[in-house]
């Protein structure tokens, strides 16, 4: 006996895999990574996956299209990547990327500045939760973080949000999902290699740990994470995609207190468990909507 998921269900579960697999970037980075190379990370983690992907895919974008395609990677990739990696390094697993909460806000913004197309009050409400959820963790009692990191989990998700509402309103610039994917991956790392280069300093010789754990931030974090992102924004409306990326900050936390110690009670449970359900909220409000 087999069970029948509908299409919207398994589409939504298949998306919430990409944020679930890069809530571990905070675990792995701040144990496993190189200290003080947050460019170098994010470059490593997507030209590579994208490389691999255009060798795959051999598909090449209309002459049209390609301004679109450079904004989009910037946006989703190079921008987004770049500031991810920096709250990596200075946020603890459990509070890093917890802005990322105003994304789906963002995406509604977009919406109504761009198409005047005001969101549904349902969605809206249940947005507003997420942020509620995450400002309870945030300013949980306990909780460290610092400006710098939080101002990079802020630009992150402003990127991301533009890039998702961008990448869906022009219908993936007219290419298939994995070849889409691999020209973003491949656009945004050649936007980072200046920064990794200029900025930072040669990556030292690695240890098998370390080496393992640029594949798999590359590989997983990127090639297959991202690729499920993308697909799910060409099938879902946009603030529900934007909402699943909550679940990325809601991982980091249950990875921080599994692995690194860092508490997860009291008021901290509370606002995790609110923004949990201000995701199940907007997937359901969203319903019937295309953005």
């Amino acid at each position: 006996m087999t069970l029948a998921f509908p299409a919207s269900l398994r589409d939504t579960l298949l998306t919430a895999l990409a944020p679930l697999i890069w809530g571990s970037t905070y675990w792995v980075t701040s144990q496993w990574l190189p200290p003080d190379r947050p460019f170098t990370a994010a470059l490593l983690r997507v030209l590579p996956a994208g490389l691999l992907l255009l060798g795959w895919t051999r598909c090449w974008p209309a002459r049209a299209s390609w301004g679109r395609l450079l904004g989009v990677s910037v946006l989703n990739i190079g921008v987004f990547q770049a500031l991810l990696f920096v709250a990596a390094y200075r946020l603890p697993g459990g509070v890093a990327a917890i802005l990322g909460a105003t994304q789906p806000l963002m995406v509604l913004g977009w919406v109504w500045l761009l198409e005047q197309r005001r969101p549904r009050w349902p969605v809206a409400l249940a947005a507003w939760l997420g942020v509620g959820g995450m400002a309870t963790l945030l300013y949980a009692p306990g909780t460290a973080w610092d400006g710098v990191g939080v101002a990079a989990a802020a630009g992150g998700a402003a990127a991301m949000a533009l890039g998702c509402y961008l990448t869906q309103r022009w219908q993936g610039v007219g290419l298939p999902v994995l070849a889409l994917t691999g020209w973003q991956l491949t656009l945004g790392g050649l936007c980072l290699l200046p920064l990794a280069w200029r900025l930072e300093p040669a990556l030292p010789p690695l240890s098998v740990g370390q080496g393992l754990a640029y594949g798999y931030l590359s590989l997983c974090g990127a090639l297959l994470a991202y690729a499920l992102w993308f697909r799910g924004i060409r099938r879902l409306p946009a603030v529900a995609v934007s909402s699943l990326g909550l679940l990325s900050p809601l991982c980091a936390a249950l990875l921080g207190a599994y692995w690194l110690g860092q508490t997860l009670h009291g008021w901290a449970l509370l606002g995790w468990l609110i923004t949990l359900g201000s995701v199940l909220a907007v997937q359901l409000a969203s319903r019937g909507t295309r953005r």
